[in-house]
């Protein structure tokens, strides 16, 4: 495992820019350890929600985790963080693409050179549930 810390400025896409990062990295896994900032446009997909609930506002990344796929199955990511709008109201849930940095997105990585991540269907949950492989 290696920590990896980026910066990600304003306009770029949370998480297309965190694969991005990772993948430059030549890794194909990373876990997100830590993240703060801020966005101009959010989409978090709630709980028990089929689409995301979108948001154009300023708003404060309160924080961020899960885990980074890079290169090949985009939706294999799966990352979850609260934020809270101008008014203090805090959401919570998965990240969606369009999650657009404001100011600066902090983030710290782990990455994990040796492993790959992906997604399969699981059978006991109905979702696409990751499958960890060692990196030939």
């Amino acid at each position: 495992m290696k920590p990896f810390p980026i910066r990600l400025t304003p306009g770029q896409d949370l998480r297309a820019a965190l694969e991005a990062a990772v993948l430059a990295q030549n890794c194909r896994a990373a876990f997100v350890l830590s993240g703060i900032g801020s966005l101009s446009t959010a989409g978090i997909r709630l709980a028990g929600a089929a689409q995301p609930t979108r948001l154009t506002e300023s708003m404060e990344i309160l924080t961020l985790s899960g885990t980074v796929a890079a290169g090949g199955n985009k939706t294999a990511s799966h990352m979850h963080m609260a934020i809270s709008t101008a008014t203090g109201q805090v959401l919570g849930g998965h990240v969606a693409p369009g999650c657009i940095v404001l100011t600066t997105a902090e983030v710290l990585l782990a990455l994990l050179p040796d492993w790959q991540f992906t997604r399969e269907p699981d059978e006991q949950t109905g979702y696409d549930e990751l499958v960890v492989q060692a990196r030939n």
